[in-house]
């Protein structure tokens, strides 16, 4: 890593201020890298949301059986992103979301 970091899109790019997808070592300096553990909408229609609450702005729906990569679980919560790259990312609530047998 050289020069001065950029700050990257949340909601797009999966990383916070403590956490990133481990794809990201090496662009983004964090203090943590995390594996995906993939996930999928157990409900019909599972928010994704900027922040970890329901009264939060929801930014996606994930349709039923559809896959969230999980990086972080706190409070009831998976903060994550739909695999491919782009995004979304957001939080999850846990009560909607099943692990992905490996």
């Amino acid at each position: 890593m050289t020069g001065p970091s950029t700050r990257p899109d949340g909601r797009t790019i999966p990383v916070r201020g403590d956490l990133a997808h481990i794809r990201l070592a090496g662009v983004h300096f964090v203090p943590h890298y995390a594996v995906p553990m993939p996930h999928r909408a157990a409900a019909e229609r599972a928010s994704v949301r900027v922040a970890a609450n329901n009264d939060a702005e929801a930014i996606a729906a994930l349709k039923f059986r559809a896959q969230f990569d999980v990086l972080d679980i706190a409070g009831g919560w998976a903060w994550g992103e739909v695999p491919g790259g782009s995004g979304p990312v957001g939080y999850v609530s846990l009560d909607q979301l099943e692990r992905c047998d490996p």
